[in-house]
């Protein structure tokens, strides 16, 4: 049987998930959804479109949608919902957790790599995250949380853009960026956005499209002149240059703890040298690291390897061969919380494979 896609939402109090839910819940895409929530708090889904508020776990919904909390562990009631589903008692083809305001969303994200039976049985597709303008700033500046569902995000949607200046939208688009080059940002109005910027992202796929955001490489390409910046090293530090002059000085209050930063080279790596070098770090500071990926060019291949993490966890597999004409250049991006880039970039230069002179 296929696999059942998990997209994981998450956002701050106030950031509009539940309008998004209810959204994709409503709205006629004739896909059942099952929905667990982390709580049923102030924000849950209201009850005029569920069919009976019982004291059962799990709530069928007018439009054949299920929505259940997690009275136990996420584990217990993933494993719940599909033994259900295997006998027919409920029906659904995806399932969104929706997470509370505070969650980190990390170990949720471990669950569907760490256990085999919910890896069977479960995909996760992508983590999701909310980001309310209005109150952006000052959430991303008081919590640490805030900046970690950024830092985890496959897709960020950012709500209540039109309370705030187009100004200190683009300041808060170019803050989120720092903190996290590889997703996607859209503006969304009310929780309107389309299904397919919400399900079947594959941000965990394991696949040799780095999607970091070109404009974070090259910000030449949006307008900005930063040719005297080493992009490939270094843009998730403090950035003072002249083009941002006109941000009014909005994201200079903010160095953030959750940074990204881009490696790459020409050089192949030693694979034994390399995995030596992931496998300390990740004991390291596995905590820290939020999410990580690579297209890495091996010695000793033909073939792309691709690896990804969450936290201490990663994995790794062969993708494609390298093309005939292509450079096989290895890129990785890490965003973490104050992670020592410098012992980071210098353990991977390390890890390459020097090219010794002709004697």
């Amino acid at each position: 049987m296929a696999l059942i896609h998990v997209t994981i939402l998450t956002g701050f109090l106030g950031s509009g998930k539940t309008t998004l839910l209810k959204r994709l819940l409503t709205e006629a895409h004739g896909q059942k959804i099952a929905v667990i929530e982390n709580e049923f708090g102030e924000e849950n889904i209201d009850n005029d479109i569920l069919v009976s508020n019982t004291n059962e776990q799990i709530i069928q919904m007018s439009n054949g949608c299920v929505c259940c909390t997690i009275r136990e562990d996420l584990r217990e009631t993933l494993q719940l919902i599909a033994a259900k589903r295997r006998k027919g008692l409920l029906e659904f083809e995806r399932v969104v957790i929706e997470t509370t305001g505070l969650a980190d969303p990390g170990p949720v994200a471990q669950t569907f790599f760490m256990d085999d039976e919910i890896a069977e049985t479960y995909l996760l597709d992508a983590i999701v995250t909310l980001v309310d303008a209005k109150h952006a700033n000052q959430q991303l500046d008081d919590r640490q949380e805030a900046r970690r569902q950024v830092g985890f995000a496959d897709q960020i949607f950012i709500s209540k853009a039109d309370l705030v200046s187009p100004e200190a939208v683009h300041a808060l688009q170019h803050r989120l960026s720092h903190m996290n080059p590889r997703a996607p940002q859209k503006i969304t109005h009310f929780g309107e956005v389309p299904l397919n910027e919400v399900f079947d992202l594959r941000g965990f796929n394991l696949n040799a499209k780095l999607d970091v955001d070109p404009d974070f490489l090259n910000e030449g390409a949006s307008g900005h002149d930063h040719h005297d910046h080493d992009h490939d090293h270094d843009h998730g530090e403090h950035c003072d240059h002249p083009a941002h002059a006109h941000d009014h000085g909005h994201h200079h209050h903010h160095d953030d703890d959750v940074k990204s930063f881009v490696f790459r080279s020409d050089l192949a790596f030693d694979p034994a040298k390399l995995e030596d070098f992931l496998g300390a770090i990740v004991n390291v500071y596995g905590p820290r690291m939020l999410r990580y990926k690579g297209v890495l060019n091996l010695r000793g291949t033909d073939r792309k390897v691709i690896f990804q993490g969450v936290h201490q966890l990663m994995g790794s597999d062969l993708g494609p061969e390298w093309g005939a004409e292509e450079v096989r250049q290895s890129k990785m991006v890490f965003i973490g919380i104050d992670l020592p880039k410098d012992i980071l970039m210098q353990g991977l230069e390390q890890s390459l494979v020097k090219l010794t002179p002709a004697s």
